[in-house]
């Protein structure tokens, strides 16, 4: 079991620690709904160090991007980040990942972390072309600090810009006084905030100087269960439940990072599956009887035939009803149409809404 250079100060905090994607990582603090209303009113924070991060490097590296990602790079300009996938020569998702363009020659990839050897593998199997490649997971830190008074809390520290930074750029530079530390307005909780990369050393540090800065805000520490209510609440993919090796980009509702202005793997098999559309697609349900939908619960019509299953499911703290994720045939996936879900071989009533399932 791997440890981030927080492990300790978690476990101080009395975090409940449990393994995750092969680390050792805080999954509540004070308890999830709790700490997920931390983070849509005020401000949390995750140490989320256990992804991975690859530099590419060189006059070959964007080409490189372009030819494993689903996304066009070539839109990117320097201090942009952009969604993507790397898409599998079998219809799958290898992972999904965030691209940042550093300049021209110069990118970093931020992967899943159960994912990082995969993807290492994945992307050095087509870097025919000489890109200069380097795997800094091990040694780089990553802290998410989320909610509406992120910006707030962590302008004290820096001279950077953050009270206007647009969603999804980056800056690089002094952050409480340590040099090339990397900020992005990005984040998996759909509250806003940032994501702040530095080196190991500094971890302590960093993480201290935030809570000092946020003290006045309500800052708190938030662990990966608050994390996960606050993605599913928001309709964010989870590499793993919602997405896998054999789900395409176009069967999980991710056609807008698809862009077939360029080659990529599998991209003719992809772009067919556009034009003709899916058998199956990946929906928003919400429960109208009580239970929680949990992953691989069977989805059902009227008739009790089975439709599909479910990929992610919960009681959402901020709407206090029951909300999931799930693959359904695509005759069943307009909005309103009912389904149902087995729980505990009940077929309890549900109905396809639009996501977001929590709006501002």
């Amino acid at each position: 079991m791997k440890n981030t250079a927080l492990t300790q100060k978690h476990i101080s905090l009395g975090a409940k620690m449990v393994p995750f994607a092969g680390y050792n990582m805080p999954v509540s603090y004070a308890g999830i709904t709790v700490e997920h209303e931390c983070v849509r009113k005020a401000v949390g924070v995750f140490d989320v160090s256990h992804m991975g991060e690859f530099i590419l490097k060189g006059e070959n590296a964007l080409d490189l991007i372009q030819r494993v990602t689903s996304n066009d790079a070539a839109l990117l300009n320097d201090g942009k980040v952009q969604y993507s996938c790397f898409p599998n020569e079998h219809g799958g998702i290898v992972d999904d990942l965030l691209v940042y363009r550093i300049d021209a020659k110069t990118y970093m990839l931020v992967v899943n972390a159960s994912n990082i050897e995969k993807d290492w593998n994945w992307i050095t199997k087509f870097n025919t072309n000489h890109v200069e490649m380097h795997n800094i997971s091990d040694k780089t830190s990553l802290l998410a600090v989320q909610g509406p008074k992120a910006a707030a809390a962590l302008q004290k520290l820096t001279d950077m810009n953050l009270m206007d930074m647009p969603y999804y750029t980056f800056a690089k530079g002094k952050f409480v006084g340590i040099d090339n530390v990397l900020v992005s307005a990005t984040g998996y909780t759909g509250a806003g905030g940032f994501e702040v990369y530095f080196e190991n050393q500094f971890a302590d540090q960093i993480w201290d100087a935030i809570f000092e800065a946020g003290k006045q805000f309500g800052i708190a520490p938030v662990g990966l269960g608050a994390r996960d209510t606050l993605r599913l609440e928001m309709g964010f993919c989870l590499y793993g439940n919602d997405i896998d090796d054999t789900t395409s980009p176009i069967e999980a509702g991710l056609g807008w990072i698809t862009k077939f202005s360029k080659e990529f793997t599998n991209s003719k098999a992809l772009l067919e599956q556009k034009e003709k559309g899916v058998t199956r697609k990946l929906v928003g349900f919400e429960l109208l009887e009580r239970g929680i939908p949990r992953h691989d619960y069977l989805i059902k019509d009227a008739g009790g035939n089975t439709i599909g299953k479910v990929c992610s499911g919960t009681q959402s703290p901020s709407l206090a009803k029951a909300i999931g994720m799930g693959y359904v045939t695509s005759a069943n996936a307009k909005v309103d149409s009912e389904i149902f879900i087995e729980i505990r071989d009940k077929l309890i009533k549900a109905k396809v809404v639009k996501i977001p399932f929590y709006k501002k």
